[in-house]
């Protein structure tokens, strides 16, 4: 998750967005993994307060740096019922870089690995 960043540069700008996952990922609603927010080093305190009022447990992910030289805090426990409205809400938190949330530009084709083979969605 160090580009994380830099994924979703790719997704704005890809004339077809394509994603690859295993199907631990699949899941019936948002919010069962923690969200990764990848926020600038000196707001990583605030920006966690405000993750907090949200309904979030922000975690920050020790010891890692962003290709950007930026924080990644995971966000536990947070209910994500309307995926394009948390993305622009968080994404309007001073200090926040981006989130890991797709859902603004969402993947035109998704691939998952299972144990028996590649299922596309």
């Amino acid at each position: 998750m160090r580009r994380l960043t830099r994924e979703k540069i790719l997704a704005a700008c890809a004339e077809r967005f394509v994603c690859i996952i295993d199907d631990s990922k699949l899941v019936d609603g948002l919010g069962r993994f923690p969200l990764p927010v990848e926020v600038i080093p000196m707001a990583r305190g605030y920006v966690a307060r405000c993750l907090s009022k949200l309904g979030g447990r922000p975690v920050w992910r020790r010891g890692v740096t962003t290709d950007n030289g930026n924080h990644i805090l995971d966000v536990h426990d947070l209910s994500i019922a309307d995926p394009v409205s948390m993305e622009a809400l968080i994404n309007q938190i001073t200090g926040v870089v981006t989130v890991g949330l797709f859902a603004a530009r969402p993947a035109d084709q998704l691939l998952v690995g299972t144990d028996s083979g590649v299922e596309v969605i």
